[in-house]
């Protein structure tokens, strides 16, 4: 039976499986204080390359590069890092610096869109981001909500079918210049109700992410996955800042 499953292609059962010798143990074994301190290490570096898409947004210049390059860039190394783990200790500063980029420049844009009417919309997005990730980590940490098989399958199918979604408004809008659903960015009942239960996923999808970590350090897996897993957690974080970020603005549209 599968440990777990995780539609974060970053933290994956068999992300771990096969990447150490069975029944064998080493003296670089992944641990959860090592997975942390590379997350917050990432951490710091997404903060600096956003610090600076901002100030490049702020300081006139165009905002399209950085926003390109982070995506494309960071998706680029997030599938390098998916064939070759043990490239992550290499690629993953690489990765947060890029992510930084798209970041930075999507809050500055939000930012400057609501500066006049509602001030300090993106500081706000970014408090309540790490409020419910401790509040998130809190629960998992005291079992009030058990990762179960049936609960990550939940989670990992609604993650799926929305990711299917987002895919098909791009493809679409691409093609057509229109969105084929507008209300996922109306600031009407149902688009905050959308954006609602996005974040709430985004919010449970750190519990599973905790657990491929802890599941990670229980098999022994080697040194550099702690870099692996700490991007995967940071691909999360990201995610659940841009939905609260969203549905923030929408709030403050009514």
């Amino acid at each position: 039976m599968a440990l777990f499953n995780s539609s974060n292609p970053m933290l994956k059962e068999s992300t771990y499986e096969g990447t150490i010798f069975q029944g064998m143990s080493t003296t670089q074994e992944m641990t959860l204080k090592g997975t942390v301190n590379k997350f917050g290490f990432l951490f710091v570096l997404m903060l600096c390359s956003t610090v600076f898409s901002w100030g490049q947004f702020y300081g006139g210049g165009n905002p399209m590069p950085f926003m390109m390059v982070g995506v494309f860039g960071g998706l680029i190394l997030a599938i390098i890092m998916g064939f070759k783990k043990q490239w992550s200790p290499f690629l993953a500063p690489a990765y947060a610096l890029l992510e930084g980029l798209f970041v930075g420049t999507v809050s500055a844009w939000y930012d400057a869109a609501f500066k006049t009417k509602y001030p300090g919309l993106v500081f706000q997005a970014v408090g309540l981001t790490l409020l419910v990730a401790l509040v998130m980590f809190l629960i998992y940490r005291y079992k009030i909500i058990k990762v179960t098989n049936k609960f990550k399958t939940v989670i990992v199918v609604a993650t799926s079918c929305l990711m299917l979604f987002y895919l098909a408004q791009w493809v679409y809008f691409a093609f057509t210049g229109s969105n084929f659903a507008p209300f996922t960015n109306a600031a009407t009942p149902l688009g905050i109700g959308f954006s609602v239960v996005v974040t709430c996923l985004a919010a449970l999808f750190l519990l599973v992410d905790f657990d491929m970590i802890e599941k990670g350090v229980e098999m022994k897996a080697p040194k550099y996955m702690e870099w692996f897993s700490a991007v995967g957690l940071l691909i999360t974080l990201v995610w659940l800042y841009l939905e609260i970020l969203r549905l923030l603005s929408k709030l403050r549209s009514r």
